[in-house]
């Protein structure tokens, strides 16, 4: 059974979010449209060229609260395209589908020398949790890999191109953090190319 909820928010009440809950593992493996690709605006495909994952640096969280601080340091709404749950504030593998993907503009996510590349053509996806601190769940790690798997396959973006946040920024984040478990991240997406 697929399970597939796509909310709109009052914008009055929480500005700029919507929200997907789904079970990941079952849409992702099928033929039918993926409601993640079913956008306000149209799915801009020359620009996502790469994936950019990181962690909110927060044991718990949820959208309204990362976005909330995002505000606070300047920007417009959340700065993610996604954020996934850990069962603290969010449900845990929880996929929340940020406003900036569903009007297809560019994050406000990256950090680094080529922060403005990054935030034009990635997709950012932010899982709650801090990975220096504790390990993210296994629900949210199979959820980040189904839903970077099939990113993947409907923009044609290569493994190579699926970056830690830390590998684009240097030495100002450890962002998704030591206890990231990029093997599996590593072998699940080269599987995924056999």
């Amino acid at each position: 059974m697929v399970t597939a909820m796509l909310a709109m928010s009052d914008r009055g009440a929480v500005p700029g979010f919507r929200f997907l809950a789904t079970n990941m593992g079952v849409v992702v493996d099928t033929p039918a449209p993926n409601p993640i690709f079913r956008t306000e605006s149209p799915l801009d495909r020359d620009r996502w060229k790469s994936v950019i994952i990181h962690h909110s640096g927060e044991l718990a969280g949820n959208p309204e609260t990362i976005g909330r601080l995002h505000r606070e340091h300047g920007a417009r709404m959340l700065g993610y395209h996604f954020v996934i749950g850990n069962g603290n504030q969010m449900g845990n593998g929880v996929i929340h589908v940020g406003e900036r993907w569903i009007r297809q503009m560019a994050g406000w996510h990256a950090v680094g020398p080529n922060a403005r590349y990054y935030n034009d053509h990635a997709i950012a996806i932010c899982l709650v949790g801090n990975g220096d601190r504790r390990n993210f769940t296994d629900r949210q790690i199979e959820q980040l890999i189904g839903l970077v798997k099939r990113l993947q396959r409907e923009l044609d973006i290569p493994a190579s191109a699926v970056r830690l946040h830390r590998d684009v920024a240097g030495a100002l984040t450890s962002s998704p953090g030591r206890h990231f478990p990029t093997a599996v991240l590593d072998q699940q997406l080269l599987s995924s190319l056999r």
